[in-house]
């Protein structure tokens, strides 16, 4: 399954005097380092004044091969979890010739490791199928996008299909193969029977195109910032979508809505702000749009200092993926790291884990969780590239499904 929650914090950001509580530790294992640059077997992260790059760098994990696509590079990379670097498909005119890789051409011999050239100018979210089928978003080249007057709009991005080797089958668009460009993609994901679903932002709401493995569309959710759900019993809250995920087993979309209350100065009578409600995933049936369970999502509770007393304030967890059997996996920046909480959609049973991200290496960070629980992760230092993963499958347990 496609990593369902692309992740970047510059700083790690959480409030002064936050605890962790005493969860398990899930163990970490370094798999291998890049190093930043712009050869064949370096990810570039960086522009020349240093800075990070505004172009996308995102990664897949499938079957213990890992899937980097680099945006800045113009490339996209399969290493196997050794860090041998497996193959190639880059844009010729923005990298030098590959020296490692062979050039796969027809009616070559076998070869093993290779490289494919093809005009990438902005990969971006990657998502590989059980075919290990490369999808990955790129932008259209300038003066090709339209602009969409109903929706407020640019749609200048589309969904590129590379097979097992590498090499190009199609592009998808909103009517499937060859279709309208889509508008700001915040998601990719694979799911049964190697569906793909696209989830698109809109200044509207969202829009989720749902495709068969051919490229056919089957169907289209449009969800307006005026259809988020509210609960029947809790009334005058504000909702905002925190996160929105896709199964990778069912044809199920799972969107965690966040719910504020307006505070008010008992003195004035007036509104001073808002406070944390509760938060609630919402599982639709893709099929006919219907909500057909919720699942409540408890706070993370942080413990500061106020007015020389200690309190706890309440936090929203985010959602950072579905795996099989629909037990969710939710996440929260703290010191060293991040607390992970899973929740099962059939009981009211959960598990937590704690997993390590040393503070060097929050340049720059991004995520994948695989349908059986593995997460992934490219962790940037100023020097280097880490690719490491945790075993979380193991926090699961006996949480039911």
């Amino acid at each position: 399954m496609r990593r369902i929650f692309f992740i970047v914090f510059m700083s790690l950001v959480f409030l002064g005097g936050c605890f962790r509580e005493k969860i398990p530790s899930v163990a970490r294992k370094d798999l291998f380092t890049i190093n930043i640059g712009k050869l064949e077997d370096q990810i570039d992260l960086f522009n020349l004044e240093g800075e990070r790059s505004n172009r996308k760098t995102d990664i897949a994990m499938r079957d213990g091969l890992l899937y980097i696509s680099n945006g800045n590079g113009r490339k996209i990379v399969r290493y196997n979890s050794y860090g041998d670097l497996l193959f190639m498909i880059y844009n010729e005119e923005q990298n030098p010739p590959p020296l490692t890789l062979r050039r796969k051409n027809e009616g070559q011999g076998i070869v093993t490791r290779w490289a494919y050239a093809y005009p990438l100018r902005e990969p971006g979210i990657i998502a590989v199928d059980s075919r290990k089928h490369i999808y990955v978003e790129d932008r259209l080249p300038q003066g090709q996008e339209s602009f969409d007057e109903k929706n407020k709009a640019s749609l200048d991005r589309r969904v590129l299909h590379f097979d097992i080797d590498g090499r190009f089958v199609k592009y998808l668009g909103q009517e499937g193969v060859g279709g309208t460009p889509f508008p700001n993609i915040i998601g990719i994901y694979t799911s049964v029977n190697d569906e793909l679903a696209v989830v698109c932002r809109l200044s509207t709401g969202w829009n989720i195109y749902w495709f068969d493995a051919a490229g056919t569309l089957l169907y289209l959710i449009h969800l307006g910032n005026d259809d988020i759900p509210i609960p029947l019993d809790r009334d005058l809250v504000i909702p905002f979508i925190n996160s929105l995920c896709v199964s990778p087993d069912e044809r199920r979309l799972y969107l965690q809505v966040d719910y504020y209350r307006d505070t008010y100065d008992v003195s004035t009578n007036t509104r001073s702000g808002s406070e944390p409600d509760s938060s609630v995933i919402w599982i639709m049936d893709v099929e006919n749009g219907t909500y057909t369970r919720t699942v409540e999502v408890p706070f993370y509770e942080s413990l500061i200092t106020q007015n020389n007393r200690k309190i706890t304030e309440n936090m929203f967890y985010s959602m950072l993926g579905v795996i099989e059997n629909s037990k969710i996996f939710l996440y929260f920046p703290v010191e060293e790291g991040y607390s992970i909480l899973i929740l099962s959609s059939e009981s009211q049973e959960q598990r937590r884990g704690f997993i390590r991200v040393d503070n060097e290496e929050l340049q720059f960070n991004t995520f994948n969780l695989s349908s059986e629980g593995i997460l992934s992760a490219l962790l940037a230092t100023d020097w280097e590239v880490r690719m490491v993963w945790w075993r979380t499958d193991e926090l699961i347990g006996d949480v039911s499904s």
